[in-house]
């Protein structure tokens, strides 16, 4: 089950899981785009769900109850101010980000615990790492997708069933970075979708408990997050993290 196979980050998952032989599941909000995506793989089925919607996401999970893996992959962008949000839009982006893959997991793993396999992914992000200015309510739901995923893993140890966390930096050419037309400050890199997809397939095929998809210069601020927060935030807003925040921001208003 890939849910937000829609977009470019979605397409580049499927076809890399879809190469290794699995069955896929296409889960999103454009059956269109998902008919088109499903005829180039091999025994796939189109599942379009709202996942905003908790009665399509249960309809979702009922249709298609025997999954061996499940990919939490949609998402929904969350950059800018807080008070920029409507209530309504920090629902959306607490439901699809957040609360959705929970509920996922709370539907199939207990099915992946009697058969003693399966696997769940959840798509973090270094906005769940690193906390960063314009970011809070995206940070705030991938904060809590790893902190999830870690308690999760921890509860299934020893069942045959796996959880992984996959975070990604800056994508170029697909998902919400790209989307959003903003441009990176100089001397930091992108990551290619296919890297991120790569990257999913090694986390289910080897059980790793979390991935991390970025250049060295993201990793090591990202480090520094963890064991300096004041200070990192310092030192990416004098990067230009700041002005960064705000152009995604503007380029992704017309997405929540």
């Amino acid at each position: 089950m890939l849910t937000g196979a829609t977009g470019g980050l979605g397409h580049a998952i499927a076809t890399a899981i879809g190469a290794r032989g699995a069955r896929l599941v296409l889960s999103g909000r454009k059956p269109d785009v998902l008919e088109a995506l499903a005829a180039t793989l091999p025994d796939a089925v189109v599942a379009a769900a709202d996942l905003t919607d908790p009665a399509s996401l249960r309809a979702l999970v009922e249709a298609h109850p025997d999954v061996d893996v499940v990919v939490a992959n949609a998402g929904m962008p969350g950059s800018g101010a807080l008070d920029s949000f409507s209530e309504e839009e920090i629902d959306r982006v607490l439901d699809v980000n957040l609360r959705a893959p929970i509920v996922l997991a709370r539907l199939y793993v207990p099915r992946m615990r009697a058969r003693g396999s399966g696997h769940v992914v959840l798509m973090s992000s270094l906005s769940g790492r690193a906390p960063v200015a314009g970011g809070a309510l995206y940070s705030a739901t991938k904060f809590g997708l790893r902190g999830f995923g870690a308690s999760l893993r921890a509860d299934l140890r020893g069942t045959g069933v796996g959880v992984s966390i996959v975070s990604p930096g800056f994508v170029h050419d697909a998902g919400m970075f790209a989307d959003s037309g903003a441009a990176l400050p100089p001397g930091f890199r992108t990551v290619s979708p296919e890297q991120v997809a790569d990257a999913t397939v090694s986390a289910i095929e080897r059980d790793r408990g979390e991935v991390t998809v970025a250049p060295l210069e993201l990793r090591l601020g990202t480090t520094l997050a963890a064991v300096a927060p004041e200070l990192a935030s310092k030192v990416a807003n004098k990067l230009g993290g700041d002005r960064l925040a705000e152009r995604m921001a503007e380029g992704q208003a017309d997405k929540r």
